[in-house]
């Protein structure tokens, strides 16, 4: 017979797992807690850490990036940066980026031989090699760099493509940020301290020999995708095959060749197949009640396909256009309402349904010790969302 995991049991199951009950030891632990916190956007790292560690989370989090370098930038699943720990960077960079790289080649060799401004280039494929070991050479020489002083150090860095030509969007734009992004996916540099606060999207680059000088270790990609399924169901399972596919971004023919290397067992969902490792099947005790504050993107929120178990009929408030999540407001394992932060530095927030008095003083206290925390910081989250615009007015 097969199992039956209610929704109640996954609700205990994420509010455990991701430490969003009990406080985490580090925010390695942390983000090792979600396999890797979300990076797009900068401050949401920081919110994410101190959601789960409560404790200094900017300075403990800059050590661990900057000085320690047990945490790394990795451009990985859905092409999105994450922030992880080397073990998991390692399995990332083995199981997502390599393809992503793959692919993400091929469209730059294509649209520098076809879509070159003011011309094309003759032969990309080569065009491509030699500006990369240029590029890597400049930057190895300078130790740390700006996109800009690399594209100083090397001029092709400053080739520009005519994008959408003909478009009402048309646009004209340098290779600099498509050859970075290249070298970053396929390893070979790493985006270190930003330029600026912690809230900058705009990084020092390094190679990855000087900044881990042990590098990341090498996988083999079937390994790497199985151990990195296992990863995800431990943390994010019950599920159904397709939020882990959706997750990573893998092929279906990957998806179950990883799968079939985990071996899990299926489950029903209240209704819905699903899958869960198979020593893992014993019931997660309940929680006592929890409320959290959680940032746009975090990956709780954005940890499945399939939401409606946690989110409810909330999606129009709480999304952007294009499948980003704002701001949140978390009670025992589901989204009930959502948070911003007001020019003043007041930290404001909306509940979406009925919570009852308990949730709503520690939903207060929480965002009273959020706003303390943030001092004279201001955050507003690069994707913006119908709540949260409301909000922080």
């Amino acid at each position: 017979m097969t199992p039956k995991i209610d929704t109640a049991q996954r609700r205990a199951r994420l509010a455990t797992r991701h430490r969003l009950t009990a406080p985490a030891e580090s925010v390695h632990a942390a983000a090792d807690a979600v396999v890797a916190l979300h990076a797009t956007d900068p401050a949401t790292v920081h919110l994410s850490a101190w959601a789960r560690v409560k404790g200094d989370g900017v300075a403990e989090l800059e050590n661990a990036l900057y000085e320690e370098r047990t945490l790394v930038r990795i451009l990985g699943m859905r092409r999105t940066v994450f922030v992880a720990g080397l073990e998991n960077a390692a399995l990332v960079q083995a199981a997502c980026s390599a393809d992503i790289a793959k692919k993400q080649r091929r469209l730059l060799e294509q649209h520098l031989g076809q879509q070159g401004h003011p011309e094309n280039v003759p032969d990309p494929e080569r065009w491509l090699a030699e500006v990369e070991d240029a590029t890597e050479r400049a930057l190895k020489a300078r130790g740390s760099a700006t996109a800009q002083q690399l594209s100083e150090d090397e001029p092709r860095l400053r080739q520009q493509l005519l994008m959408s030509k003909g478009k009402p969007y048309e646009a004209i734009a340098n290779v600099t940020s498509r050859v970075l992004f290249q070298l970053a996916v396929d390893g070979r540099i790493v985006r270190g301290r930003p330029r600026g606060s912690w809230l900058s999207s705009q990084y020092y680059w390094a190679t990855m020999a000087d900044w881990l000088p042990q590098g990341l270790a090498v996988r083999d990609a079937d390994e790497a995708r199985a151990e990195l399924a296992r990863k995800w169901l431990h943390a994010y399972g019950p599920a159904p095959i397709a939020d882990l596919r959706w997750w990573t971004g893998w092929t279906v023919g990957q998806t179950k060749k990883a799968l079939a290397a985990v071996q899990p067992i299926e489950v029903d969902l209240d209704g819905v197949p699903g899958v869960l490792l198979a020593d893992d099947v014993e019931p997660v005790p309940e929680p006592e009640p929890w409320v959290a504050l959680l940032p746009a993107l975090d990956p709780t929120s954005m940890g499945w396909l399939d939401r409606e178990w946690y989110l409810g009929p909330h999606r129009a408030a709480l999304f952007d256009g294009t499948g980003n999540i704002g701001p949140t407001i978390w009670a025992d394992g589901r989204i009930v309402g959502g948070w911003a932060q007001r020019p003043d530095g007041e930290v404001v927030h909306h509940f979406l349904e009925d919570v009852g008095a308990d949730v709503e003083r520690a939903v207060e206290a929480e965002a009273n010790h959020l706003a303390e925390w943030f001092g004279e910081v201001r955050v507003t989250p690069r994707m913006r969302t119908p709540l949260e615009r409301r909000l922080a007015q």
